[in-house]
């Protein structure tokens, strides 16, 4: 079987007024050049990518509400862990169904009387962890709350300080939440560095024998525990119901 002759084709030695358009946006100060000057790996990407900068001072009035807002999603992201870990340990169980089976005499309904004192119980934790973490607190002997904001005037993190109770604890942190928004962004580490310099100035205006911040965090709080050790606190304690844990105390001498 005879192949059949190949034919010869010529590309254009011109190229049409499209293209020739094209290749100036895709040169070295087009679309190209721009894809040159991107960083390579991720640590060079991501100061590319850097935000801009962050800012801590003291909260506005006309803040507040924003402040207050992202207070109570703090402590909704929180709540659900510390109930969980409060009602499954060994006494709260046994409370709980020592109270389903009271109530099994006085309600029809099996059901409701397992499930309304578990509903009860969640209730009563989450309103309290609600009081003690969702509001603001009155301006104390260190001053604040202070917020955290982005060069752009965005409010993404709040702080708020207060005296140990005895002399010689040093100061404590009431109040630290980030906007879910802009976690994992430096700002807990940045609000973190700015309680540090606040405790420490306030420590040496009152004559106190040593500068000391204490910090309580959560149950299963993980990444606020990590960012804690990594920055040199260390657990001492905490308080609790029954025996059992759930919020834990950090402290550093500064």
């Amino acid at each position: 079987m005879d192949a059949e002759p190949c034919t010869k084709v010529q590309a254009p030695r011109t190229l049409g007024p499209p293209l020739r358009h094209l290749l100036p946006a895709l040169g070295s100060q087009g679309l190209l050049g721009r894809c040159r000057q991107l960083p390579r790996g991720g640590g060079s990407l991501g100061a590319a990518m850097a935000p801009s900068h962050l800012s801590v001072r003291e909260m506005r009035e006309d803040e507040k509400p924003l402040v207050l807002e992202m207070l109570k999603a703090g402590v909704k992201d929180t709540e659900n862990r510390v109930a969980l870990h409060a009602l499954t340990r060994p006494p709260a169980l046994l409370l709980l169904a020592a109270a389903s089976s009271g109530l099994r005499f006085v309600l029809a309904s099996f059901a409701l009387a397992l499930l309304l004192p578990v509903f009860l119980a969640v209730a009563a934790v989450k309103l309290g962890l609600r009081a003690r973490w969702g509001s603001l607190p009155p301006p104390g002997g260190l001053g604040g709350p202070w917020v955290a904001v982005r060069g752009s005037g965005d409010v993404c993190g709040v702080l708020a300080l207060a005296p140990g109770a005895t002399s010689g604890d040093g100061a404590r942190v009431t109040r630290l939440s980030v906007s879910r928004w802009h976690r994992r962004r430096g700002v807990g580490r940045r609000l973190l560095a700015f309680a540090e310099a606040r405790a420490r100035a306030w420590a040496g205006g009152m004559g106190e024998p040593r500068a000391r911040l204490v910090v309580p965090v959560a149950v299963a709080a993980w990444g606020a525990v990590g960012l804690l050790e990594g920055c040199g606190y260390q657990a001492e304690g905490g308080w609790g119901c029954m025996g059992y844990t759930l919020v834990r105390e950090f402290s550093k001498d500064l």
